[in-house]
This record gives C-alpha cells, structure tokens and sequence, in this order.
C-alpha cells in the first residue's frame, strides 16, 4: 500500500466513487462519517466494484468527523499524507436564511485546511463546484468560460448555493496565500454530476432526473447545465493527486451542455416504455412556480442562460477523457428506478 489519503464525508455520492478510485489505486484510506460505526455498511455498498475488496479492505480504515465540529480532525488527519475534502453542504431545496447554508460551507472548509495545516498535511484536494466559477448565468455570452473566471458573491442574482460555494474556495486558496504557503492546494469544480451512485446514496443532482421518472412538472424551465460523469469527477481528484502540475490550479470538470428538454428527451429516447414531459414553460410561469418551489427557485437566475464551458485543462492535465453525459443520465435513471426512487 502507498500513502494514506484522508477522504472526508465518504458515504456521499461523488465521494463514494472517488474511494473506490483511490482504493484500486494502491492507497490507503481513513474515510471519514458522521458516525464511523456505519463504515462496515458503506464498504459492503462499495466491494461490488472493487477490483479486490479483501486486499482494499485492508488498506481502509474509517474516523468520525462531522463538518461543524472542531472534534475528530486530529485523529483523522494524522499520519495522512494527503486530504481529499469532499464534505459540504448541497441543497435540494433553497434556505430561507442563505446563512444556514453558506456558513458551514465556509466554516467547514476553514475547518479542514486548518487541521490539515496543524497535523502537517500538505497535499489538499478540495471539492468546489463550477457555480464558484460560472456566476448563475451572469457570464451568459461573455465566451467559453474556464478557471480564469470567478462567480461574483457581491451579485444580487447569485443564488444562496453559488454563494457558499464561491466563498468556500475562495476562503481555501485565502488560507493557502495567508496561512500556510506551503500547502499544495488544488480545487475540483464540477458542472452538474451525473451517473449511477454506488449503494443507496444518491446525489442532490440526481433530483433532476428523478422529477422527470416521475413527471413532477407539466412542463419544463427554459434551463440547462453543462453535465459530467460521477465518475469523471472521482478520476479527476485521484488523478490530481499524482499531479504535481495541478497544484496551484482549479479544474474545471464540464462536459456537454444539455436544456432539461434535451435530458428529457434523452430519456425518453433511452426509455421508450415510460412517458416524459418535454414541453417548455414561458420564463413568467416557472418564475411564479419558483414561490412555492426551493428546487425551482435555485434555477430562476439562470432561465435561457446557455453557458459554454471550457475544460481543456482536465483534458490536458489530468487526461480526462469525458464520458457521453447521455449515458450518465441513462445510468441515473437507471438506478433510480432499480432503487424504487422513481
């Protein structure tokens, strides 16, 4: 086995994918819960897609860590060689107090580089998202967007979500500039994630496709996002690590921009036997519909926004070769019907 990696917040979706990348890697993993006494029922959700689960299950270990609390990051950092920082809050429902979720993302992220930094761990990847760079539509038609580009948090149409996690990244490349120079940071910014989740945790993502299975809406926004594989997004952080190059850098993971018309009518396609809506909705009737829905409300400043996305860099850097986000959406619905969730 090679380094220990610490890999917080492991049961999530995305964290889930990365563990098994790490783990087939040679890697030794403390993965971090809220309550480690349930590690036994994630590793029984993971050995299915090892390639050994006896010789992983050797190299993994599990601490308890919870993102608010300062209690358990010395025992899960120490003797770790690197931090892999998954862990942070995703809504599927906007707040009614933006604070409620920006303040543990950023205290959260304050949390982990800090303990990082005092048990000595240098190499830190951290989960971010591309709502840090891509500002809720407000750079709609200002080119192919790439790292370069900052989600303003001072903008009145920045959503409570693109908000916290703008000011989480940025709050761990301040701690890097004015804490600790010597840490060797990169930051993961994936677009909207798709693909089948391993064992029963599914991602806030997937809620898209599961109010198309069950036709929650007569019709759809005028809205799209740009869309990439779970597992894209997992190889990406494993591959970081061995990166020396990415250091320093925000990736950008951000494939194929799809309108929820088009996803629909990808599933539709891909499951003739079931009916989707595909209509689209004047912008006027979604905004109303937004007053009574937080999943829509999240949606609103980005209505008829097309955003390009430039991700050459996990092209070039990491050789990230991305998946068709059709055959991501066709996994996660997938699951989502086996699952029942439909």
């Amino acid at each position: 086995m090679s380094n220990l990696v610490t890999l917080t917040g492991a049961s999530g979706y995305i964290a889930r994918h990365i563990l098994v990348r790490l783990l087939d890697g040679g890697y030794r993993v403390r993965a971090t819960l809220r309550d480690a006494g349930k590690g036994d029922a994630l590793f029984d959700d993971i050995a299915p897609y090892l390639a050994s689960p006896e010789d992983a299950r050797t190299g993994l270990e599990f601490a308890t860590l919870d993102l608010e609390s300062d209690d358990g990051w010395d025992v899960a950092l120490a003797g770790s060689d690197a931090l892999v920082h998954t862990a942070s809050p995703f809504p599927i429902d906007m707040p009614d107090n933006e604070m409620d979720l920006i303040r543990p993302a950023v205290e959260g992220t304050k949390r982990a580089l800090g303990a990082a930094t005092k048990a000595g761990v240098r190499r830190v990847i951290l989960t971010s998202s591309v709502a840090s760079i891509m500002g809720d539509g407000t750079k709609a038609g200002s080119g192919p967007i790439n790292e370069d580009d900052w989600t303003d948090p001072e903008e009145d149409k920045i959503s409570a979500y693109s908000k916290s996690k703008t000011l989480a990244e940025m709050a761990a490349w301040d701690h890097v500039k004015t804490v600790d120079p010597a840490m060797e940071l990169t930051t993961i910014c994936p677009s909207l994630v798709m693909g089948a989740p391993l064992g029963a945790s599914n991602g806030s993502s997937m809620s898209i496709v599961r109010r198309m299975l069950r036709r929650k809406d007569p019709m759809l926004a005028n809205f799209g996002l740009s869309i990439v594989d779970v597992g894209d997004v997992a190889e990406a952080h494993v591959r970081a690590l061995s990166t020396p190059d990415s250091i320093g850098k925000r990736i950008m993971m951000a494939h194929d921009f799809m309108w929820l018309r088009e996803i629909a009518e990808t599933l539709k396609a891909r499951f003739p036997e079931r009916k989707f809506v595909t209509r689209v909705a004047p912008d006027w009737i979604v905004r109303i519909l937004a007053r009574f829905d937080g999943t829509i409300r999240l949606i609103v400043p980005m209505l008829g926004q097309e955003m390009r996305t430039d991700a050459s860099r996990a092209r070039g850097m990491l050789g990230i070769e991305f998946r068709d986000p059709r055959d991501s959406l066709e996994d996660a619905a997938r699951a989502l019907i086996k699952m029942g969730l439909d």
